[in-house]
């Protein structure tokens, strides 16, 4: 069984694919908690939750309405089914962490039903967890946003960063990229250290770096400064596309 916290058709707002009409399916559950980041969201008791910006994703305690039970693969192919779609749009499969259901068989059928159908599956992960990349060939064939976890998130080192994985990712998938939220308050000298740390785990994986935000209005504050840091590294500047058109609304 696996949890699905919400699907919707939109353009991915992020990373190396940024404006491709995408399907996306949202699934329940984290092993981190970025608390760092500090994206507050009221649940419906009234308590104040904080964390990243999809936390209705992460915190089952809180948000578990909107948490639906998937037992079986047909039913993820129903959802998929539900939109009237052009030929190869893009799907994502994101979170929470998506790939903690890596061993749960609804959700390794379902990836395996959209690789023999040619669609390109993004997982958005933040790197931590490793697919069984022999027993499930069609994780393979996927790409990886990894999204590894910086200093900003408030998670230890050690949690947030597992060599193995990232190089093991990295050298067995069709594709893979980098994806990392920074803040301007964070682009110091450490985080050269932090970023070259990680990158010596996959040395040729391209480099997207975004702007922590988490409204419009914060992102276009947190643009510049990321701006000039990325053309000072060598690295590419990734928008958050669907905040800057969109805000905070979600599903979109």
């Amino acid at each position: 069984m696996v949890y699905l916290v919400e699907h919707f058709y939109s353009i991915q707002g992020e990373g190396a694919y940024v404006g491709t009409p995408s399907l996306f399916f949202r699934f329940g559950g984290c092993n981190m908690k970025c608390e760092g980041f500090e994206c507050t969201q009221r649940a419906k008791d009234g308590t104040v939750i904080k964390g990243c910006d999809t936390i209705y994703a992460v915190n089952k305690e809180h948000f578990s309405h909107n948490w639906a039970e998937i037992r079986s693969v047909d039913e993820l192919i129903n959802v998929f089914k539900l939109y009237d779609l052009p030929e190869c749009v893009d799907v994502v499969i994101t979170g929470g962490e998506p790939l903690l259901n890596t061993n749960e068989e609804v959700f390794t059928s379902f990836i395996k039903v959209l690789i023999e159908n040619n669609y390109r599956v993004t997982f958005e992960t933040n790197a931590t967890i490793l697919p069984d990349f022999e027993k499930y060939s069609s994780f393979k064939e996927c790409t990886y946003a990894l999204a590894v976890k910086l200093e900003n998130s408030g998670e230890s080192y050690k949690k947030r960063v597992v060599p193995k994985v990232i190089s093991t990712i990295t050298s067995s998938v069709k594709e893979s990229f980098f994806k990392f939220s920074i803040d301007p308050d964070s682009i110091d000298a450490s985080l050269d250290n932090e970023i070259d740390e990680i990158l010596s785990y996959a040395p040729k994986t391209k480099v997207y770096c975004m702007p922590v935000a988490y409204d419009k209005e914060e992102l276009e504050k947190n643009t510049p400064a990321l701006i000039e840091y990325c053309k000072t590294k060598g690295y590419n500047f990734s928008d958050r596309l669907h905040m800057r058109v969109w805000d905070k609304e979600r599903g979109v």
